[in-house]
């Protein structure tokens, strides 16, 4: 529930919900152009289903009729967690409480929505982390969000969004160690040698000194 819904242009009066035996309300958050309940409810520290509990009859349970401008309640006295978790891919409910240092118990407690297994969690739902039981009390028999919205995805099929580091380059396109067959040859003391004409058979072309 509540993944994905643009909020309505209509503008009217604030109005808030309350439950049985809910106390005042402390916190309130005015929706904007392209809200969503998820939205809202991770930028305001509010769980989904703290959120969806206290706007019950105000929010369907797709969250599609959102008002713009309207005020709604997201947090009623002693019943207000604010200690909340984002859901990522790939998470599940025991890597969130061992983060949290938490009793499954409990965030099942404050979660209500959650399954046994915790198979529904879903990307983008926010979850109350808080060490004590604070959500307000459910209506009846409803019970927001106990399955993946189909406009979500679920945590568990859905692939990580975060960037990983690259991998070493090796590239084909770096050049190879030459082994170029234009090489020079390695010189020898005989290609080295220059004729200067001296024969030890003629005295003529053997080299002397002038006299002092």
């Amino acid at each position: 529930m509540f993944s994905k819904t643009l909020a309505a242009a209509a503008i009217v009066a604030p109005f808030f919900a309350r439950t049985v035996l809910a106390g005042d309300c402390v916190r309130t958050v005015t929706v904007k152009e392209g809200d969503t309940c998820d939205s809202i409810s991770a930028a305001e520290n509010v769980s989904t289903y703290q959120f969806a509990i206290i706007n019950e009859g105000l929010i369907d349970e797709t969250c599609s009729n959102l008002i713009a401008g309207q005020d709604y309640c997201i947090g009623y006295e002693a019943e207000d967690c604010s200690d909340v978790w984002v859901v990522e891919a790939q998470q599940t409910c025991d890597d969130i409480t061992g983060v949290m240092a938490i009793e499954m118990s409990m965030l099942q407690e404050n979660n209500p929505q959650l399954l046994d297994d915790c198979s529904n969690l879903y990307v983008g739902e926010v979850l109350c982390v808080a060490n004590s039981a604070l959500h307000p009390p459910a209506s009846g028999s409803y019970v927001p969000a106990a399955t993946v919205p189909a406009t979500a995805t679920a945590a568990a099929s859905a692939t990580p969004t975060y960037s990983e580091e690259p991998a070493p380059t090796t590239s084909s396109e770096e050049p190879a160690p030459t082994t170029s067959s234009e090489e020079a040859p390695a010189t020898t003391s005989a290609a080295a040698f220059v004729d200067d004409g001296y024969d030890e058979n003629d005295e003529s072309t053997w080299p002397y000194c002038d006299e002092l």
